[in-house]
């Protein structure tokens, strides 16, 4: 990244807070473009001026600490560094983030929050204190833990963030009734949603890592569930559906459009006639147990946290809505709710086989279009359970 200039002066509460949302407006340029790792942005400042700043991105591999130090050079020596996110101290792709700061010569560290990584967790702040390096960190600490919440969901549980997410009219239906005799409407006659809270919807998928979806809405509406944002990513949205029988048709779209970014769990055999032919197409077909007809929906969460997918987004019908909320596998909900009554009972969000009551927290509201959206959360995906 190259350096920039900024008009802001010395270092105050106020310009610390607008050189942190620089950071953080940097870490949310890596989305779809840094997973498994977390999005980081930094920004070094000198004598109240931008000398360097960098987002991480996977393949680029550097972290935005060092992209940053390097644009500085001279400059990064007694310069304050802003992250989202606590440096790292140990070695994996790269060295530690923390001997670099120190080797820079940087005075000031003001981080947003702790890497929830437990191989950091705090150890890279105290490294950084020990080398007489001053120390701030909490600055706009809520809007961090959003955009890592994928990252601390999967590094301490191995599980990705699940989000669940539906169009509803405000009598709480999924699909809007049409006239008994007559052939069934065109899938975009049959939205219920908004322009707006559909192209919402395309930015979810953008990023996730992954969507996952049941058979049923497949044969009902044979989509092609993919990201049609047009942004730059850096593996393919994996389209997953829950298939026990593997009634997977192979002239759907996703069987056509499938090119490894298929991935197909069901309780039938993996060498069958069927699973065979699914291969042959670029799907990838995986066995797994469960009780009847029902597929053990926390190994497949489980298989795809070790596939290290962080973030799997749930768009399916009340059937496999129903049986995610009961197997606890959703930690998170967003509804979208259009002006609209359909005044039937034929599609409700979740069947009637859902009794328990769940509460979500940390509520926010937004509106797009006539629609508005609610979001909530079912778990604090920064505890292990």
């Amino acid at each position: 990244m190259n350096a920039s200039a900024s008009s802001v002066s010395t270092p105050t509460v106020t310009s610390d807070a607008v050189f942190m949302d620089r950071a953080l407006e940097l870490a949310a340029r890596g989305v779809a473009l840094t997973s498994p790792n977390p999005m980081v942005g930094a920004v070094l400042v000198r004598d109240g001026r931008i000398v360097g700043e960098g987002f991480h991105t996977y393949q680029g591999i550097r972290h935005a600490e060092i992209i940053a130090i390097e644009a500085a050079g001279e400059a990064a020596r007694g310069a304050a560094l802003y992250v989202n996110l606590e440096p790292c101290c140990h070695t994996g792709r790269t060295g530690p983030c923390t001997k670099a700061v120190i080797a820079a010569g940087i005075a000031r560290v003001v981080a947003a929050m702790a890497d929830p990584n437990p191989s950091v967790a705090g150890r890279g702040f105290e490294e950084l204190r020990a080398a007489g390096i001053e120390v701030a960190v909490g600055l706009r600490e809520d809007e961090a833990r959003r955009l890592a919440e994928v990252f601390a969901r999967w590094i301490l549980s191995r599980r990705p963030l699940v989000t669940l997410k539906s169009a509803l009219t405000l009598d709480g239906q999924l699909v809007l009734p049409h006239p008994r005799g007559r052939a069934r409407p065109p899938l975009r006659d049959r939205w219920i949603s908004s322009p707006e809270s559909r192209a919402e919807v395309q930015r979810m998928r953008h990023a996730s890592d992954a969507l996952l979806t049941g058979i049923g809405t497949v044969l009902d509406d044979d989509p092609l569930l993919n990201d049609r944002t047009g942004l730059p990513r850096r593996r393919k949205l994996l389209r997953v559906v829950t298939d026990s029988r593997l009634r997977l048709p192979l002239r759907s779209k996703l069987v056509r459009s499938a090119d490894g970014d298929v991935l197909v769990f069901t309780r039938a055999r993996e060498d069958s006639p069927k699973a065979r032919a699914l291969r042959s197409a670029g799907v990838q077909v995986v066995r797994l147990a469960g009780r009847g007809t029902q597929l053990d929906l926390r190994a497949v969460v489980a298989e795809l946290g070790r596939r290290e997918m962080l973030s799997v987004l749930l768009e399916a019908g009340a059937t496999l809505n129903s049986a995610a909320l009961a197997a606890g596998i959703v930690d998170k909900m967003r509804l979208f709710y259009a002006p609209k009554v359909a005044g039937f009972a034929g599609g409700r969000a979740v069947s009637k086989g859902f009794q328990a009551a769940r509460e979500l927290h940390n509520i926010t509201t937004a509106q797009f279009g006539v629609d508005f959206s609610i979001e909530g959360y079912l778990r604090n995906v920064y505890r292990t359970r």
